[in-house]
């Protein structure tokens, strides 16, 4: 954006009582870009690696086998049923602690923050996920579940070719339901000093009290973030939607 363009944006600012004048500042603006993107980064990635565990419980909790469905069903329970806030706490100041310990000090240990916020957040929508593809599996025909076995497909195929591909457009409604959970709660990485627009924005509202200020652009930033992923998510559905199920 052209710096006479700025100037414009923060004198309109200043004739309601907004300050903006963070953003003339080089350091700053550059800061706060950084964790607009770095937020982007974040939601991208903790969706695909949390779609991930959620394909890999959702197999697990419909394999049929105790031994493989129980301590899934467990995991899932866990994570479903604890603060996200409370499992990133615990994550970063308990098992990084202990893996620092075990490899010789935090210089050796290969996990930093940001990797921590995606573990945790990965983990516990993945179990969310977890259910609505499950739901989806089970809701495939038992005719069509009939046929790929007459076929031969293994126990495998039948999960990869016809239950997976199936169960994803029937829960595709909750499954984006769960990416806009993701990306909002990508903010609670600011907790443990990750640099995204949240925390960026928590360090430029202590050197300059514009809360109110910052506070706004937070909301503008996770608000377009969000509507791109829920438009996303009716395309989709309108796109995949199969012929005699639902409008």
């Amino acid at each position: 954006m052209p710096e006479s363009w700025l100037r414009a944006f923060i004198a309109a600012g200043r004739t309601v009582g907004l300050n903006y004048a963070f953003l003339l500042d080089a350091r700053e603006r550059a800061s706060w870009l950084r964790g607009i993107a770095l937020t982007a980064e974040l939601s991208v990635l903790t969706i695909l690696c949390s779609l991930l565990v959620g394909i890999a419980l959702a197999g697990l909790l419909t394999s049929g086998r105790p031994w493989l469905a129980r301590p899934a069903r467990a995991f899932v329970e866990l994570m479903r049923n604890t603060p996200t806030l409370v499992q990133i706490y615990c994550a970063f100041f308990v098992l990084n602690m202990l893996l620092n310990q075990l490899v010789g000090g935090a210089q050796n240990n290969p996990l930093t923050a940001y990797a921590w916020a995606v573990i945790v957040l990965s983990t516990h929508y993945g179990a969310y996920h977890a259910e609505a593809l499950r739901a989806g599996i089970e809701a495939v025909p038992r005719a069509m579940r009939e046929s790929a076995i007459s076929l031969g497909f293994s126990r495998r195929e039948l999960l990869a070719h016809v239950e997976l591909p199936l169960a994803f457009r029937f829960a595709l409604p909750s499954l984006f339901n769960n990416f806009v959970d993701v990306v909002k709660s990508t903010t609670l990485a600011s907790a443990i000093a990750v640099g995204e627009v949240t925390y960026a924005s928590l360090m430029i509202w202590v050197e300059r009290d514009n809360v109110l200020e910052m506070m706004i652009l937070i909301f503008l930033v996770y608000g377009v973030l969000t509507l791109l992923v829920s438009r996303l998510g009716i395309l989709l559905e309108n796109r995949l939607r199969m012929p005699g199920y639902g409008h």
